[in-house]
């Protein structure tokens, strides 16, 4: 299967893993959009919001395939993936109770997610190819 990017995830955050690679650039592209919304004339939908946490939920469980595909322990990986999720999706229910507001949430998401691919991703990649090597 051929995977395309489009140049908006940065050069530093590639972990060389072409299927993983073009997820988390529809995520930034995700990201990026609500952005764009959330200064526009309306508000953000909220939908969109979950959408975007739906999609990273979707993202982590293609990334614990690969890792169970290629015989590689996802134990640990999968605990970080849980605990921000759980993160996230408390950060938009303070969105949704007004404590607090969707530019917050939005910079947020895309610090973390930057972080993840930095210190967990990025690591997680060459376990993937040291077990194929």
């Amino acid at each position: 299967m051929e995977y395309t990017l489009t140049g908006l995830l940065p050069a530093a955050l590639l972990i060389d893993l072409p299927e993983i690679d073009v997820q988390h650039e529809e995520i930034f592209r995700r990201i990026e959009a609500l952005k764009r919304a959330s200064f526009g004339t309306g508000p953000v939908s909220f939908e969109e919001c979950h959408d975007l946490l739906d999609y990273l939920e979707w993202h982590f469980a293609s990334e614990e395939s690969v890792a169970r595909e290629r015989g590689v322990d996802f134990a640990d990986h999968a605990r970080v993936h849980d605990q921000n999720l759980h993160m996230l999706r408390r950060a938009l229910a303070a969105v949704h109770d007004g404590s607090q507001d969707v530019h917050s949430f939005l910079r947020y998401a895309e610090y973390w997610f930057e972080r993840h691919i930095a210190e967990e991703d990025k690591p997680f990649a060459d376990r993937l190819r040291n077990r194929a090597a």
